[in-house]
Order: structure tokens, then C-alpha cells, then sequence
């Protein structure tokens, strides 16, 4: 094991549960049934945020029912770190987007940077509407004149990992949402 790989399971091993597996499942299924009402007969362009969008996006899209596309972009600001810097485009949505409905999904929404530079990086490639979801929206008031359209959950203003979102690049894959110890 590399010595990050066991400080992440050192981290996770101390680390406070906020939202178990259940408690996602129920906000997936509350977020699919708006999604529904809304989209349904759009047959929309779905975008994943990479890579924490990932996780989110599969396990939303199964409870979607109707035609869809899927694609992905990846845009971040934190690489492996823990605290956001400038956005970095690093890959951009092959599917046609003009005219298109559109829903981009991503794991957080904590100060609203990289969601909304995306939504708008959409608008202004000429998609006729751009609707935003989240499974998490971190609770404080850092945050970018934007609101994702859909949020599964409001989560206290920590640092977070699971359910797609990192610690350094591991933990993505826990079932859960975590907040490290002292961070």
C-alpha cells in the first residue's frame, strides 16, 4: 500500500458517517422523480461531471425511465487537493448540445465554481435550457450566485468524501457520505 493510499484508510477509519447508503438511495429516488416532472419528454443530453460525478450519475440515471443521452465532461478545481483553485477544462462534452435539454450531474455543490462556470459554458455553446443536480449541497454562505435545479441532500460544511466525492484521489468509492476528522 503507498503511503497515501494508507493515510486515506487511516483518515477513513476516524471518520464521522453523515448520510448512510439508505439516506442516499431515498434522495436519489426524491431527485429522479423531479427529474422526471421536468425532463421526461425531453429526451435530454445527460452530462456527468468527472470523477466525481460518476457514481452519482449511474446510480441517478437508473432511476430515470425515459430516453436520454450520456456523455461526460471533466472540469475541476482540486485535483488531488483539498481546497479548489482556477478551473481546469480538461475534457469537453463530445455530444452535440445545441437546442438541447440538458442536465449535468456532479457530486457537490460547495461554493458553486466549477457548476456554474460549466452551466454557463453550455448556455453560451447554445443549449436551448441547462438544468443542474447534485447529491449534496454543502451548508454555508461561500457560495456563487447559482443553485443547482436538484439537490439530494443539505450536509454541514466539512470535508467531505464517498459516494463519488475524494480524499487526495481515494475513497470515491465508499457508500456513504464522510466527513474527515479536523478538516
Amino acid at each position: 500500500m503507498t503511503p497515501l493510499a494508507a493515510e486515506a484508510a487511516r483518515v477513513h477509519a476516524e471518520a464521522d458517517c453523515l448520510a448512510t447508503p439508505a439516506q442516499l438511495d431515498s434522495a436519489l429516488e426524491q431527485m429522479a422523480g423531479e427529474i422526471r416532472a421536468r425532463l421526461h419528454d425531453k429526451a435530454p443530453l445527460v452530462l456527468c461531471v468527472m470523477n466525481g460525478g460518476l457514481i452519482p450519475a449511474a446510480l441517478l440515471t437508473l432511476k430515470l425511465d425515459f430516453p436520454l443521452e450520456l456523455d461526460y465532461l471533466h472540469a475541476t478545481r482540486y485535483g488531488l487537493a483539498t481546497e479548489g483553485g482556477e478551473l481546469d477544462w480538461r475534457v469537453f462534452p463530445k455530444a452535440e448540445i445545441s437546442g438541447r435539454s440538458i442536465l449535468v450531474i456532479d457530486d457537490i455543490f460547495d461554493q458553486g465554481h466549477t457548476l456554474a462556470a460549466i452551466c454557463d459554458y453550455l448556455k453560451n455553446a447554445g443549449a436551448a435550457e441547462v438544468l443542474s443536480a447534485t447529491v449534496i449541497n454543502k451548508r454555508h454562505e461561500r457560495k456563487v450566485d447559482f443553485k443547482p435545479d436538484f439537490i439530494g441532500l443539505e450536509i454541514e460544511d466539512r470535508f467531505l468524501y464517498g459516494f463519488g466525492m475524494d480524499y487526495k484521489g481515494y475513497l470515491r468509492n465508499v457508500q456513504g457520505i464522510y466527513a474527515v476528522k479536523g478538516l
